[in-house]
């Protein structure tokens, strides 16, 4: 059973400065909830309620936003406020959560790797707070919890995109399994169009085995001196199995500018404006 899931959240941000400059960018409003409490509200749905972020400088904000704010919450206390903060309590009774800092930015391999004394030796979720997911029934997550508890191995999340966006994402090479779901022989870390071997590009979900860490320990530095993932992930396709998941719901890429602007668009019609349609 996966209980604990790793969110990295010490990048900079810098698509979105000056805001960012003294602000995390998890911490940016989608509406009138931070980005990266989707991410955790997400998790929970899935049954993962031990939460481990990997910070960096200038990330406190979000370790005060899940905990209590005694001054507020007295200011507030038998108004018609107090029950905008039902859900962010709901989350501080109900999860535990830890905090580690990443010291360098040395890529999503080592941001991983950094979070490994507080995973222990179990499978984890990992969600990148910059894709924002909603699922049609269950939540991204949920859906792979559920492969995880079939196959027990790693599974990342995929989605179509086109040709001409490749080069933003790891894309995937795989056998199809059943419909959505692909046993992966291949991945390439941000490819050319020419290069990609298909446009199954992975997005910010991974359900991973604890032996990604030694896979990632072993990882040559690649560009800029960074540690990818892709490489990590694809040593374990080649020596076992590794699942490429499909999966079902809508996407936002909030660490662009657009994608967080299509996103905050959509959760003010369909969630906002209407609580019942989430």
């Amino acid at each position: 059973m996966i209980r604990k899931c790793l969110f990295p959240v010490a990048g900079y941000g810098t698509r979105f400065l000056p805001a960012t400059k003294s602000m995390p960018k998890e911490m940016l409003p989608i509406v009138n909830k931070p980005l990266v409490q989707y991410g955790v509200e997400e998790a929970v749905k899935a049954g993962l309620d031990n939460v481990t972020f990997v910070t960096g400088r200038g990330k406190r904000a979000i370790a005060d936003h899940f905990d209590i704010s005694y001054e507020l919450e007295h200011q507030i206390a038998g108004t018609s406020k107090e029950k905008y903060l039902d859900e962010i309590r709901y989350l501080i009774d109900n999860v535990n959560f830890s905090f580690t800092r990443q010291n360098n930015m040395l890529g999503l391999g080592h941001a991983i790797l950094t979070g490994e004394p507080l995973i222990g030796d179990e499978a984890f979720g990992v969600v990148l707070a910059d894709d924002l997911c909603f699922g049609e029934d269950d939540g991204v997550m949920a859906q792979m919890v559920k492969l995880y508890n079939q196959f027990r191995c790693t599974i990342v999340a995929i989605e179509e995109v086109p040709e001409d966006e490749v080069h933003k994402y790891g894309v995937i090479k795989g056998e199809s399994m059943m419909e959505g779901l692909y046993r992966v022989t291949d991945m390439v870390e941000k490819p050319s169009k020419e290069e990609a071997p298909s446009n199954l590009a992975i997005i910010g979900r991974y359900i991973l085995t604890p032996d990604i860490f030694d896979k990632i320990r072993n990882t040559p530095p690649g560009r800029n001196g960074e540690v990818q993932i892709t490489d990590a992930i694809l040593q374990q396709a080649k020596e076992g199995c590794v699942l490429a998941y499909k999966f079902k719901g809508k996407r936002f890429d909030c660490g662009s500018v657009d994608g967080f602007v299509e996103a905050t668009n959509f959760c003010y019609q369909n969630i906002y404006k209407d609580p019942t349609a989430e």
